[in-house]
């Protein structure tokens, strides 16, 4: 579902908006620029809506849809190394644009997109969890999204891109002060398009929606670092690829996410969006991908998502759930549970706290996957 860090990209962008992004000195004037928060939110008026089904091209749509005022490219997956030591990494990128008409200007500093990269590693075996964000402008390089030549989302030196012209082989390269990430990732499935046709509602709103496909099944190999320590792995990674200008209904809160990957060739996404009086809003549903890539469209009452658990955050006080039973009706469904790999996968070092982090599944079907809670630190009302 991941509409995510879309809260913090709209706080930065309008940061950057009253700040730097559109400076452009003339003569010798010196630039003095101090973060802020306060600004008034951004309107929506003359972006593109999601409304009707889209017409999906591939290489094309995994590039940007610059008509749209919020995308984003969102990689999680669940690594291991030949002796068993388990890793789950996040790798996002998110594009938030300022305008619907770009202002022209002779400056490549001028920018019309903000940019924002999450990028996360959890090392289960040592129950250590590594974050970090950056920012850019979609100007003089510092970030962008591409198809020409190849399909390719960067900011700065943290990069997605691929290496064969139908992007089916990809690479993913980043690197904190603590850790890092070289991955090769190879599409096992044609996209999934969650929704109708990949429209995928979010509340009863017309418009309220985001155009939504999933690559649910790409083979990974390459290597985790963690100090000075490289670790060859290799697994199953899951891609997210959304655009809109919608947010969440009135009534929300915060949202529960699943993508999860199955040893017998499968996957399914869940997920719900809780509102404020405690119900669930029914117009967001799942999608169950079969092993031949056919995928079966999960309406709100076609699942159940139990909590088993619950985890209280030592940096932010939040209760999260920290386990689940998820039944899938109908006559191929199943029961699953779900449950952390480790327990603080929170992150906590910005405006916006959630949790998001590897998980581990057993029942009727086996595997591994991500799960993203928001909400429970904060509402999420008002913010996006």
């Amino acid at each position: 579902m991941n509409w995510r860090i879309i809260i913090l990209l709209l706080l930065i962008g309008l940061v950057l908006l009253l700040g730097i992004s559109l400076y452009e000195p003339t003569g010798r004037a010196t630039l003095s620029a101090h973060t802020r928060l306060e600004a008034p939110a951004q309107d929506p008026s003359g972006f593109a809506r999601a409304i009707e089904p889209w017409d999906w091209r591939f290489p094309r749509d995994h590039g940007a849809h610059p008509n749209f005022q919020t995308e984003w490219w969102y990689y999680t997956g669940v690594l291991t190394t030949a002796d068993g030591r388990r890793f789950g990494y996040q790798f996002t990128i998110f594009r938030r644009a300022i305008s619907p008409l770009a202002t022209a200007s002779e400056s490549e500093f001028r920018a019309n997109d903000i940019y924002m990269a999450h990028f996360t590693v959890s090392d289960i075996a040592n129950a250590d969890f590594y974050h970090d964000l950056r920012y850019a402008r979609g100007g003089a390089g510092l970030a962008g999204a591409s198809v020409e030549p190849f399909y390719r989302v960067w900011l700065e030196d943290w990069q997605v891109f691929a290496t064969d012209d139908n992007a089916n082989k990809t690479q993913i390269t980043a690197a904190s002060a603590d850790y890092a990430i070289d991955l090769r990732l190879y599409q096992m499935k044609r996209p999934a398009l969650q929704g109708n046709r990949g429209l995928s509602p979010k509340s009863s709103e017309v418009g309220n929606a985001s155009y939504y496909y999933s690559l649910s099944r790409l083979l990974t190999e390459g290597t985790i670092t963690i100090g000075d320590r490289a670790f060859d792995v290799s697994g199953s990674s899951w891609m997210d690829h959304e655009f809109s200008t919608s947010a969440l209904g009135e009534n929300a809160r915060g949202w529960d996410w699943f993508g999860l990957i199955f040893e017998d060739n499968s996957e399914l996404m869940v997920g719900q969006i809780r509102q404020i009086d405690g119900g669930i809003e029914p117009t967001f549903g799942g999608l169950y991908i079969y092993g031949d890539g056919s995928t079966r469209y999960l309406d709100s009452a076609d699942f159940i998502i139990a909590t088993t658990d619950t985890w209280r955050s030592p940096h932010s006080e939040a209760v999260y759930p920290a386990g689940w039973e998820i039944a899938v009706r109908g006559e191929d469904g199943f029961s699953i549970f779900v449950s952390p790999l480790a327990a603080d996968q929170e992150l906590h070092s910005a405006d916006i706290v959630y949790w998001e982090g590897a998980v581990a599944i057993s029942g009727d079907k086996r595997g591994y996957g991500y799960a993203e809670l928001t909400g429970y630190a904060s509402s999420m009302q008002n913010r996006f």
